[in-house]
């Protein structure tokens, strides 16, 4: 979803409360119905994931991001684990959120201020109907503007019923992580 560099706009939620272990996921609730087109491919599931989060400041389709996301699924943003400037500032920790504690967050976040997210390469490894996908990916405010952070989402995909899920994603910012490898680059 984070995603999705969303981790910058978590940072203020991220530092509010020490880290916690990941709670436990909560009983599953069915996902809206899908766009056969979002989810027919993967492909088609990445690209949905990306265009349904980005936009001008308002509101999202977040029953379209729900489609997406398996019953349970994580997202997992990686960031500081202090302040920066301050002790423990190099060191980082993941923030588990669920999809209705991403939505959320990001509701708040992109309601006030324009949101734009695009993959720009993409390093897959698939084994039956289980994915792994690196995702490169560069944010800005507007579209047209030059990105304020770039990363990598990590995103495990499953494909069933028919289907491809999202079913975890865990991002770090190019700025927590260091420089982009090459090998994760266009």
């Amino acid at each position: 979803m984070r995603g999705l560099a969303l981790a910058v706009l978590l940072f203020g939620c991220a530092h509010s409360s020490p880290p916690a272990p990941p709670a436990p996921a909560p009983a599953a609730t069915p996902a809206p119905p899908a766009r056969t087109e979002d989810v027919e491919s993967m492909d088609a599931i990445l690209r949905a994931l990306y265009d349904s989060i980005s936009g001008p400041a308002g509101g999202r389709d977040w029953n379209r991001v729900r489609s997406l996301f398996a019953p349970g699924a994580r997202l997992i943003p990686v960031v500081p684990a202090a302040p920066p400037g301050t002790a423990g500032s190099s060191m980082t920790k993941t923030v588990v959120l669920s999809v209705e504690e991403f939505i959320e967050k990001a509701g708040a976040a992109v309601a006030k201020q324009g949101f734009y997210e695009r993959e720009i390469a993409r390093k897959v490894e698939q084994y039956g109907d289980i994915a792994q996908v690196f995702s490169t990916y560069e944010s800005r405010h507007a579209e047209g503007e030059p990105p304020f952070v770039r990363g990598i989402n990590s995103i495990q995909l499953h494909h069933g019923g028919g289907r491809w899920w999202v079913v975890t994603i865990l991002w770090q910012d190019e700025t927590g992580g260091g420089p982009l490898p090459k090998e994760f680059l266009p």
